[in-house]
């Protein structure tokens, strides 16, 4: 019997008419890519779209092959998110993230699953901002570069040299914005915009600066328009 996977489109490109090439990140917390055939047809079409959540089977005729891919689409959706400009900026953004951090072949425990429960969040709540800000120390974990907020509430600063926190500022810390990790609170601007600094330093130091990377596009303008938007309040 072929197994059947579940798993989130992180990837598609077109090629051959209607063919498509798709990049899935999978349920075993691993990517998976192939092609389907006709994907691109107006039966197939809206099956297979970036954020999309599938159900699907492969079958590969050898080590070599390039894998063929049958997929159903599966819950959760994603309209509510799609239908709003700044969740679907955000949805990009953990797309964006994900593709910048894991390598087919790589396993990344937990990745799945927490990206699961994300955009379930951000697709049925209206307040899902603080959710988002913590997957991402979520995702930062994963990825082997964990900050041990949770255990720092008395201490107000985070060194961005050594990564480690105090209770008074230095040369070389910034406030660590706490109270954004407070579902019921309020986001304003100066938290986010701390925050989005401590996790761009984090990640650029230790993960794009070894790749020679940048941070991702999608990423940079998510940023950009929920601080313009917060600024402006």
């Amino acid at each position: 019997m072929t197994e059947k996977i579940q798993g989130l489109i992180i990837y598609i490109k077109k090629i051959k008419d209607n063919d498509l090439y798709i990049r899935v990140l999978t349920q075993k917390d691993e990517l998976l890519s192939g092609l389907v055939y006709g994907g691109n047809s107006s039966k197939k079409k809206y099956i297979h779209q970036l954020g999309y959540f599938i159900e699907f089977s492969f079958v590969q005729k050898n080590t070599t092959a390039p894998k063929n891919i049958n997929a159903d689409l599966i819950q959760p959706f994603i309209n509510t998110i799609m239908n709003n400009k700044f969740k679907s900026y955000s949805l990009l953004s953990i797309i964006s993230l994900i593709n910048q951090s894991i390598l087919e072949g790589q396993k990344l425990a937990g990745i799945y699953d927490s990206v699961n429960t994300l955009i379930k969040i951000i697709s049925s709540k209206k307040n899902w901002l603080s959710y988002y800000c913590e997957w991402i120390m979520s995702f930062l974990k994963i990825i082997g570069y964990e900050i041990d907020y949770k255990n720092q509430i008395n201490k107000g600063y985070f060194n961005f040299l050594n990564n480690e926190f105090s209770i008074n500022q230095t040369d070389n810390s910034i406030e660590f914005p706490h109270k954004l990790f407070v579902h019921e609170n309020k986001i304003n601007f100066h938290d986010l915009n701390n925050f989005f600094w401590i996790f761009e330093n984090i990640y650029k130091k230790n993960h794009l600066d070894n790749l020679n990377y940048k941070m991702p596009i999608n990423f940079i303008n998510f940023k950009e328009i929920v601080l313009k938007e917060l600024k402006n309040k």
